[in-house]
């Protein structure tokens, strides 16, 4: 099994008329971000990222969202860049460049050959379609999201593995030379990750491709249809998929005792699931975004809106794992038995949690509960 330190960078400095804003995203004024603030957690996220390959972590995690506190990294390769030199071991893993928000999807391929060359193959190229309010971020029409992912991955994959310049032209791009320098390190390519949330498109996408799929924010029960999905879909592309092609992603809080966790935990996954993530369902589904089989599936998930939900029923349905080292190791190796993933996401810092705190519990998982996880997996293999 592959651990990784999986990171949001948040922005938690909201102001006490926050409940007057409808939403955390988009149209949340900027007027409320305070640079120097701002500066210091990126230090401290950072600092805790590089951290992670001290700690014994298989690799971090950055992604990308926009115009939101929900997290502060609209470029995550440059936050890539800043991890890629001061580490030497870890792999990091970009979940993801939103393919289809990019005018350019060859500075993507560039980016991503760059830093896979400067880290001497450490990268993992995660590719994602950006979620609805992202398409109002950038004045992107969403009724063509998908078609432009499935062109934009087919020329980024080109551009890596042909030797000679080609053209390319297609429906949404269109370019007289591809010549992409440098090379990637790795080869043909680094590996490729997509989150995903249901769609029935994706499982198949990733399937056929035999790309990884990680699965976030929802209950345990859930998440093994989305990961049974997968399974089902590369069976019927003549394969089954091995478990590194199924990730899953939690939050997680680690502490010395169940209760000392619950309490911390409940505070910040609280900013997490009713601020951070505070939508307007209008700006989170465009219309056209997602296809009529996306939408049967999401309407019949059982999923409510993440303010509804109690910190209790969060833990309870496998939304979220916290509790003494102990405790985690048992609700993570039921989770994995259950899910069947060779590839787990750890949210160690969610929401407003300090830094003390973010990695006291960094540092029971990495010493109390992965090796136990590893040994684990080890002896199902």
């Amino acid at each position: 099994m592959d651990v990784f330190l999986f990171h949001l960078m948040p922005y938690p400095e909201l102001p006490e008329n926050f409940d007057d804003y409808e939403t955390s995203w988009l149209t949340y004024p900027r007027k409320h971000f305070d640079a120097r603030k701002g500066q210091q957690l990126y230090k401290e996220y950072l600092d805790q990222l590089v951290y992670a390959e001290e700690l014994g972590f298989d690799g971090v995690s950055v992604n990308e969202h926009h115009q939101t506190t929900y997290g502060m990294m609209p470029c995550p390769d440059v936050m890539a860049a800043l991890i890629v030199r001061e580490t030497k071991r870890m792999t990091i893993a970009i979940i993801g460049n939103a393919l289809p928000l990019r005018g350019h999807p060859l500075r993507v391929a560039e980016e991503i050959a760059v830093l896979d060359c400067v880290s001497g193959g450490r990268i993992i190229s995660g590719f994602v379609r950006g979620i609805g309010v992202e398409y109002f971020t950038f004045g992107s029409d969403p009724t063509r999201s998908r078609e432009r992912f499935n062109e934009a991955h087919d020329l980024i994959i080109k551009a890596w593995t042909e030797l000679e310049p080609f053209e390319w032209i297609s429906k949404n791009y269109r370019f007289r030379y591809v010549n992409v320098w440098p090379r990637c390190f790795q080869e043909p390519h680094p590996p490729i990750w997509v989150p995903g949330f249901g769609s029935p498109e994706t499982f198949d996408w990733v399937a056929k491709h035999r790309y990884t799929f990680m699965s976030v924010y929802a209950p345990t029960q859930l998440q093994k249809s989305w990961l049974d999905g997968v399974r089902a879909a590369a069976n019927r592309y003549g394969y089954d998929a091995d478990p590194s092609q199924l990730g899953a992603l939690f939050p997680i809080h680690v502490a010395d005792t169940n209760a000392e966790a619950h309490a911390a935990a409940e505070q910040h996954i609280s900013w997490l699931f009713k601020k951070g993530l505070k939508h307007k369902l209008e700006y989170l589904y465009p219309p056209g975004y997602m296809s009529m089989g996306g939408m049967r599936a999401a309407m019949t998930s059982g999923l409510r809106p993440f303010s509804e939900y109690t910190y209790q029923e969060l833990v309870d349905e496998g939304f979220v794992i916290a509790g003494s080292p102990e405790s985690v190791r048992e609700q993570l190796l039921e989770a994995q038995g259950t899910l069947g993933f060779g590839t787990l996401a750890t949210l160690l810092q969610f929401g407003d949690m300090p830094n003390d705190r973010a990695r006291a519990s960094m540092e029971l998982f990495a010493q109390d509960v992965m090796p136990a996880l590893k040994a684990a997996a080890v002896v199902a293999a």
